[in-house]
């Protein structure tokens, strides 16, 4: 099966006062369909530009990047912007809602950039807000709910367009324990019933531990692998 994501040698430098500032020194990453992986490491390790490259934000200056076995590695802004909206979901630390907008108009907002019409686009953003158990919010706006409530919705929003990926970006940095586990909860059963791709970047040695893999980095470089273990029951 070809992996979703596949990365060889991937290197971003930025140039900065005439300067270049390499911030991802060779990366190889290879991702299956329907994984949770998580990226770990310290504050400047080059997890957020990685990110940024899965998501289609920004392009490598070498190396490539295939995402469904497509090389995106050298796309025009316009062609990343066709792939981030029909292909990846993103979901934020901080939500990243709209505060006018009620919960249905946010997550149906993303349809609305695919050219479906309001009927379907209002359907199927209904339909995923009572999957998310907000089916009695959705015409709140976000001063009118919870953290976990609002990244509910972020999620919502995020699984819109029936993409193959989701990045998520401290998912659950801003919210308390009980909210962070429902949110955690909600991805694991979202990646069960659509093999759903989700990368991860946060600093909760707890959030890491749900991912079936984690990548450490430092210094622009993934420097660890770790597998999740299997799950051990004892015997009746």
């Amino acid at each position: 099966m070809t992996p979703i994501i596949e990365m060889h040698g991937v290197q971003k430098t930025y140039l900065e006062a005439g300067m270049e500032l390499p911030v991802l020194r060779g990366i190889d990453l290879s991702v299956q369909r329907g994984e949770i992986v998580a990226l770990l490491g310290p504050s400047g390790c080059g997890k957020s530009t990685l990110l940024n490259l899965l998501g289609c934000l920004d392009r490598p200056t070498r190396g490539n990047y295939e995402l469904g076995g497509r090389d995106v590695s050298a796309l025009s802004r316009e062609e990343q912007a066709w792939v981030r909206l029909h292909y990846i979901g993103f979901v934020f630390q901080s939500f990243h809602l709209i505060g006018h907008a009620t919960a249905l108009e946010n997550v149906a907002l993303p349809l609305y950039y695919a050219g479906v019409d309001r009927k379907t686009r209002e359907a199927r953003a209904t339909a995923l807000l009572e999957r998310v158990g907000l089916g009695d919010r959705i015409h709140h706006r976000p001063n009118q709910l919870s953290g976990g409530q609002r990244q509910r919705v972020a999620i919502a929003r995020a699984c819109v367009t029936q993409p193959r990926l989701m990045l998520a970006d401290e998912p659950t940095g801003a919210l308390d324990s009980k909210s962070g586990q429902e949110v955690l909860a909600l991805l694991m059963s979202l990646r069960e019933e659509t093999a759903l791709t989700v990368v991860l970047v946060t600093h909760d040695a707890h959030v890491a531990s749900c991912a079936d893999r984690r990548f450490v980095m430092s210094d622009g470089l993934i420097v660890d692998i770790e597998q999740r273990e299997a799950a051990t029951h004892a015997d009746a």
